[in-house]
């Protein structure tokens, strides 16, 4: 599989630089529109009708039809834009290459910040947002200046349309109890690493059908119990293969708290307390069991979207039963208030791109704007207006109807779940201090379980990393290079420390780790990352 990924990433490099000779690279340009399509901003944001195609690219990906449901029915029928969805039929990659072989780009490409985007940058393939931004006035309102600086290319444009940025903190990560199994055993203290590995042994002896701790697809729950044993930390630093001491990044490897959490979830997994295929297991896997209440304890860096649809599940057949969310567990000693499951990032998400393939990208780039202010996020979140909510309150922010009252929570979560599906610019703080508005005001068996979760546990309990983005170097590069054999040794160890046969086993494993990875150029890419982490510390220092 890693070979067969490398060589569609070479593809797609050499691809994209025929395609910028052919371009003369001057399509980075924004098209000129004709007078009336993009005219002067109206009342409404300066939105026009338009129409184009939208790709979503991730192999999970598959973006439903427009207009099937209330909010994109109004939009189409009030607003007059309609997205033509282009499905990457579960290999987003490929599909991408065929559509820039053939020529035939969709106009906007929905996509994750870094590599991807940087190769149709260098190709010239894509319109350069920077005329936009100051034209219309949502963007300009809610996002930082700073965040917009950390969205620039290398020719100092901005070609990205953020998606859940934020101003504020934000986080969806962190642990959860199975409430039936928590009560049955008495809601033991759930604190400290020593507090849940004695909760996990009760279940494994008392409930043999049940995965005492699950964490989520192809482990990657496992990573965020970092944050547990290291103060003001994120699994992050795992991801930089460095943690910052001062000003500089130093190896991983040399992280003691690193050790102590492979020691710890290996003794887990030795004892049969953890998801013994964890590393394998795919999502619907892993969805089946929290949907089916067999799951004791989850950690998890999307802990409230797994919570939500499991606790609606549990709780249709008993309004009793469900999920509960803790503060996170920690090492014994460590400050909780301290603890850190989740990094955020001011940038959001992921981000949208409008490629030289669109007929009116001033056009669609009004519609993102309008998407990201008031009336867009409320429409794309809480649906239109008429449909759970009729009026807003001082500060904007949707008043529950009485149909949003009597709908059951489940039916109106699921309901909403699919606007949200739409929201490709979400506002992160616009929609939280909504959301947290509107559910101030309903009763405690109305209220979201999602907004609970966050609002006690997961938005405290996240960290700002914002300083850390853009720090991987382009693939193929010589830097892009050492960074994906760095990352083949780690992927290699990490599966060694946690199914390994004793401690002896674990601390070889990570010695051999160190020393490899040291072999195949780390310092040299932690030198790297360094640079662009400090660079990123002034942009954001200088611009706040």
């Amino acid at each position: 599989m890693r070979i067969r990924l490398k060589w569609v990433s070479l593809l797609l490099t050499g691809l994209l630089l025929l395609t910028a000779c052919s371009s003369g690279g001057e399509s980075g340009t924004p098209q000129n529109t004709s007078e009336g399509e993009a005219g002067a901003a109206t009342d409404d944001g300066g939105i026009k009708p338009t129409t184009f195609s939208f790709y979503g690219n991730y192999d999970w990906l598959t973006t439903a039809s427009w207009g099937e449901n209330e909010a994109t029915r109004w939009i189409q029928e009030n607003r007059k834009v309609t997205v033509e969805p282009v499905q990457s039929g579960g290999a987003a990659a490929e599909k991408l290459n065929t559509m820039i072989v053939s020529g035939a780009l969709p106009d906007v490409i929905f996509t994750d910040r870094g590599a991807t985007v940087e190769r149709l940058v260098q190709a010239g393939r894509l319109v350069a947002l920077d005329e936009y931004y100051e034209k219309y006035p949502n963007f300009k309102k809610y996002v930082k200046e700073s965040t917009l600086n950390l969205l620039r290319s290398e020719d100092g444009k901005i070609y990205q349309i953020p998606n859940w940025y934020t101003s504020g903190q934000f986080g969806n990560g962190g642990y959860m109890v199975n409430k039936d199994i928590y009560n049955a055993l008495g809601r033991p203290k759930l604190e400290t690493f020593e507090d849940l590995y004695q909760y996990l042994l009760q279940v494994r002896d008392k409930y043999p059908d049940v995965v005492p701790l699950e964490v989520g697809e192809k482990g990657g729950g496992l990573d965020i119990m970092y944050g547990g044993f290291k103060e003001n930390a994120t699994s992050k630093f795992i991801s930089l293969m460095g943690y910052p001491e001062g000003d500089r990044l130093i190896p991983i490897y040399d992280d003691p708290a690193f050790e102590d959490m492979m020691l710890y979830i290996n003794k887990l997994f030795r004892e049969r307390l953890v998801t013994q295929d964890a590393l394998q297991q795919v999502q619907d896997a892993v969805k089946e069991k929290v949907n089916t209440g067999r799951v004791a304890v989850m950690v998890e860096s999307n802990i409230t979207t797994y919570g939500a649809e499991g606790h609606r599940a549990l709780t249709a057949g008993n309004p009793d039963s469900g999920y509960e969310i803790i503060w996170p567990v920690h090492k014994a000693g460590i400050d909780k208030n301290k603890v850190f499951v989740s990094g955020f990032e001011t940038l959001g998400w992921n981000v949208n791109v409008i490629t030289t393939s669109a007929k009116n990208p001033e056009a669609i780039f009004a519609y993102y704007d309008w998407i990201t202010g008031p009336e867009g996020q409320k429409v794309l979140f809480f649906g239109p207006k008429g449909l759970y909510w009729d009026e807003e309150d001082a500060d904007g922010a949707p008043v529950p109807n009485e149909k949003y009252k009597t709908t059951p929570a489940n039916e109106r979560t699921e309901t909403m779940r699919k606007f949200e599906d739409f929201n490709w610019a979400g506002n992160t703080t616009l929609i939280d201090t909504a959301k947290m508005s509107l559910e101030a005001s309903l009763a405690a068996n109305q209220k979201s379980w999602e907004t609970v979760a966050q609002s006690t546990v997961t938005w405290k309990t996240a960290l700002d990393i914002t300083e850390f983005v853009n720090t991987d170097p382009v693939p193929d590069t010589e830097m892009g290079i050492i960074a994906q054999n760095v990352q083949n040794i780690h992927t290699l160890a990490f599966a060694q420390m946690v199914q390994a046969k004793s401690d002896e086993e674990v601390l070889s494993a990570l010695e051999t780790a160190r020393k490899n990875a040291k072999k195949a150029g780390l310092d040299k890419l932690l030198e790297f990352k360094t640079q662009r982490w400090q660079e990123n510390v002034q942009k954001i220092n200088a611009k706040k």
